[in-house]
């Protein structure tokens, strides 16, 4: 079973456009330790059955997964939980 991690926070390549794409996200360690990884990291680790990652808001839990634009990039997404904005893309930024 892959280790799951809460991710807090995200890097986008323009915050304050919505749709723009993640670069990075981060969280904490059971330590308290603050790790960040690049999006293409955590694919790669989601992928490979690793790790996952989940993010928690407004008291629910909502499982990130991999997902594929119509151009064939994959990129990180919530699973669709019917909040608009996506919780991913409304987390700080890291």
């Amino acid at each position: 079973m892959p280790y799951a991690h809460q991710i807090l926070c995200i890097t986008k390549t323009d915050r304050k456009n919505l749709h723009e794409r993640i670069t990075h996200i981060g969280g904490k360690n059971s330590d308290g330790e603050r790790w960040k990884i690049s999006q293409e990291r955590a694919i790669e680790g989601i992928e490979s059955g690793k790790w996952s990652f989940y993010v928690h808001r407004a008291g629910r839990t909502v499982d990130v997964v991999v997902a594929k634009s119509q151009y064939g990039h994959k990129y990180l997404k919530t699973v669709a939980d019917g909040i608009q904005p996506d919780n991913l893309l409304s987390l700080p930024e890291c």
